[in-house]
């Protein structure tokens, strides 16, 4: 297993950001919450992973094609990454449209 997930930006322009991440069993640290300014939608190209929403009781398993969009300021969390495989992720990070 590598130390940190690798993580490419593969587009950014006007708050749109599209990265690629490749996870070996990372997660993130207990008692630690990820959480961003911006809406974030996530999708599990290969591998599998847990990822736990603030507020919900189990952590969601995510397996290729499945896809979760995270609110801006959501407090959440990946709880396991396969330590088989690599776990490949589709983030796209954008602002909300003001209407």
């Amino acid at each position: 297993m590598k130390k940190e997930e690798i993580v490419s930006c593969l587009f950014e322009k006007n708050g749109l950001r599209i990265e690629r991440i490749i996870s070996e069993g990372q997660l993130t640290p207990a008692g630690e919450w990820l959480v961003q300014k911006s809406l974030e939608w996530v999708m599990v190209l290969s591998g599998s992973a847990r990822l736990l929403l603030a507020g919900e009781k189990r952590a969601r398993l995510l397996r290729p094609g499945d896809h979760v969009l995270i609110p801006a300021g959501k407090r959440h969390r990946v709880t396991w990454t396969d330590t088989k495989g690599k776990t490949v992720w589709l983030a796209v990070h954008y602002r909300p449209i003001k209407k």
